[in-house]
């Protein structure tokens, strides 16, 4: 559940047109104010949350870890996926995944198994299913489970795709990069989200994950997939 969150007035907050956006925004909150750690845990006591050792690189295996573990394998959308490391991770723990950005990379050379603690090579061989077309409701739809992972003017076109197929979605937003809309100066983007996904209906769950940089999101579970 998420913490307290101080009292706001009445008044509509602004909305401009994200290409105008040219400031900065304020930090993700907490892990506190998110209710993911006890108030003042991080003062003492056992480490947790933001008193962690952060890993730097493995951003997605992390993430591929929690989907796994809070999702049953079904069909997933990588939405900017990039190189799409996360959908071959995806796709070794038993999901359809897929890379959906007009962008066409491919995998990294190698990666970390943060089992073994190995570096594993990745070959010509190794190949991950894509889509190479920009995001959009019409083709969320067809997913049981969006993933938008720093995903740059997809984080709101996820969303609308959520409150209308009734799917799924796992969204850890970043920067303000083409969106069609965007909070107003010192608003901040993470609860702006966030409130964005209320006023549409659905109920965001948040969570946080143990890597250097934007490490928070939030989770959408729809009535897709079941289970």
């Amino acid at each position: 559940m998420p913490g307290p969150w101080p009292e706001r007035n009445n008044h509509p907050a602004r909305v401009v047109a994200g290409r105008e956006m040219t400031h900065r925004y304020p930090p993700p909150p907490s892990l506190e104010e998110l209710g993911l750690v006890p108030p003042g845990a991080a003062a003492g006591g056992r480490r947790s949350g933001d008193d962690l050792p952060k890993m730097k690189k493995f951003r997605f295996q992390l993430l591929a870890g929690w989907i796994a573990g809070h999702f049953p394998p079904c069909t997933v959308a990588d939405v900017g996926g990039g190189k799409g490391l996360l959908t071959h991770h995806l796709g070794r723990a038993g999901f359809q995944a897929e890379v959906v950005d007009p962008v066409d990379q491919p995998l990294p050379p190698r990666y970390r198994d943060l089992t073994t603690g190995r570096r594993v090579r990745l070959g010509d061989a190794d190949q991950v299913a894509r889509r190479r077309v920009p995001f959009g409701p019409a083709l969320g739809r067809r997913y049981d489970l969006l993933v938008a992972l720093h995903a740059h003017g997809c984080n709101l076109a996820v969303l609308d795709s959520v409150a209308e197929a009734g799917n799924s979605c796992v969204v850890l937003p970043c920067c303000v990069v083409d969106e069609p809309a965007a909070p107003g100066p010192g608003q901040n983007w993470f609860m702006w989200l966030v409130d964005h996904a209320r006023g549409l209906g659905l109920q965001p769950e948040f969570f946080a994950l143990n890597f250097r940089g934007q490490h928070v999101g939030f989770a959408v579970r729809g009535d897709r997939p079941a289970g």
